[in-house]
């Protein structure tokens, strides 16, 4: 594999060099028939709006404006490309069922305004898709109104801010693991807490010695992602929540990695009092950028009265409908009842697969993750002892004593075809090189992508050098992140003419 990509620089096509440059006055895109009607010129029509052109606009025919944008689309990775193996993303395969669901005639096209009357169809979607997330977590109510997890996550912490107080005292603090999502600390403190840091021990967990000193009557929760974003499973979250509830605060657990979960442990058996889940990352709605998301929280009955409003709930004479009448409730926090066609898509996978389906994806992930873990841990470093869940994190302490670091090697396994695996993260490792290659990849890809992580380790002793000017096979080289990051371009502008 090594020799197949040890390569220059492919030859770039001048078409492609200048494809954003590209410009012939008087050309045009499309050719609109004649007016029938009577017509106001656009200044007339548009006043003060109108703006006659715009300077330096490129302009291209039609095939050269289809051809640009089907040229890009070439270039692209995703999912339906190859393995994904972000760590602590979960970018699984969206099965087409789940997209041909969602454009149903009736629930793509349901506008939220719809009577309840005449919604009952998309009501039901969505009164089944919580009373499955219920079972699966084993919670007794679930909100399906947040879009995104960490909208999910300020929600859990807003019921608990609430509930205590509710009972005379919201306390100060939120026990914040370092081992957890890098979202949690921003939601405890838009809840109005400040977040106290606890510290791993040597096996990657939360320490019980360490949460019993932290714990005092001014702590509101604990915020535990289980499994953690080490991608090992806290095996003592029982005992730490009894000390937790017995010390008056509640559990918080981040359900991001529920990938790891699903079908085998109900968190609700763990003695966790509210979590969220991601529909984007364990139940197959596709990620976007930034959206749609979906961040749907499952609760306690304790905590019911407190969800969002409104909840959808079954009525007497059987009707779905959304309650708005909850006077304890934190109020909105999505407009109408959050990302409906995520529902939609979730729903469809968790009946496609049923429960024995559910299960064998979690095995399978599990199984994947310790597959590369036992693969690759001889030649890079492993900060924490095995088992994982479904994700393993290994460091580049090795590579780096030749300079080589996690950044480089993510670099350069773009050349071999892959995306790259989370760098840098969790931050507790350094050096990170965070893999979860979820259910979706085969073993015969699963090796593949190992055998590319071998060779580049031996790339690194016979040259490093070679691996630090990665990728070589790319149209763009190495960017200049930093600059990217503090003076980001944001809009376009016309490239001089020569």
């Amino acid at each position: 594999m090594k020799s197949r990509v040890r390569t220059a620089r492919p030859h770039v096509n001048q078409n492609e060099a200048l494809i954003f440059e590209r410009s012939t006055p008087g050309k045009c895109g499309v050719d609109l028939p004649p007016l029938d009607v009577p017509s106001a010129s656009p200044a007339e029509a548009l006043g003060s709006l109108y703006r006659d052109g715009i300077e330096g606009f490129p302009e291209v025919s039609e095939v050269e404006v289809v051809r640009h944008f089907t040229r890009l689309s070439t270039w692209n990775y995703g999912v339906d490309t190859g393995i994904y193996p972000l760590g602590s993303c979960t970018m699984k395969y969206n099965p087409r069922l789940n997209e041909a669901v969602a454009r149903l005639e009736g629930l793509a096209t349901d506008h939220p305004y719809t009577p309840e009357t005449l919604a009952q169809g998309c009501l039901q979607v969505l009164y089944q898709t919580a009373e499955c997330l219920a079972e699966i977590t084993g919670m007794d109510a679930v909100s399906l109104q947040p879009a995104a997890g960490a909208q999910g996550e300020l929600t859990g912490i807003l019921m608990i801010r609430a509930w205590l107080t509710e009972r005379g005292n919201p306390r100060r603090y939120v026990l914040v693991p370092d081992s957890a999502h890098g979202t949690n600390p921003a939601s405890v403190a838009i809840s109005g807490y400040q977040a106290l840091p606890l510290k791993s021990n040597e096996r990657g967990c939360l320490d019980l010695r360490e949460l019993s000193e932290a714990m005092t009557d001014e702590v509101a929760a604990l915020m535990l992602t289980n499994p953690n974003t080490l991608g090992i499973f806290e095996a003592q979250i029982q005992e730490m929540a009894a000390l937790v509830h017995a010390r008056g605060g509640l559990v918080y657990m981040d359900g991001a990695n529920m990938n790891a979960l699903v079908g085998v442990a109900r968190p609700a058996d763990f003695g966790v009092d509210v979590m969220h889940l991601n529909l984007h990352k364990t139940f197959t709605t596709p990620h976007g950028g930034g959206g749609p998301g979906s961040g749907p929280v499952a609760v306690k009955k304790f905590l019911e009265p407190y969800l969002p409003s409104p909840v959808v709930e079954r009525s007497s004479d059987g009707s779905i409908r959304l309650n708005h009448d909850r006077p304890k409730s934190i109020g909105r926090v999505r407009a109408f009842y959050g990302n409906f066609g995520m529902a939609v898509r979730a729903l469809a996978y968790i009946l496609a697969n049923g429960p024995e389906g559910l299960r064998q994806t979690t095995e399978d992930a599990v199984l994947n993750a310790n597959y590369v873990l036992a693969r690759l841990r001889d030649v890079y470093d492993l900060p924490y002892p095995p088992p994982c869940m479904h994700e393993c994190v290994l460091s580049d302490r090795r590579q780096a004593a030749r300079g080589v670091r996690t950044g480089d090697i993510a670099k350069r396994l773009i050349d071999y075809g892959f995306h790259p695996y989370t760098t840098s993260f969790p931050l507790i490792v350094p050096g990170a090189m965070m893999i979860e290659p979820t259910e979706s990849a085969s073993k015969e890809e699963l090796d593949e992508f190992i055998a590319a992580l071998r060779s580049i380790a031996e790339e690194i002793e016979e040259d490093a050098s070679f691996v630090l000017q990665a990728p070589h096979t790319t149209r763009v080289s190495r960017l200049d992140e930093a600059t990217a990051a503090r003076k980001p371009i944001l809009r376009w502008n016309p490239s001089p003419r020569s």
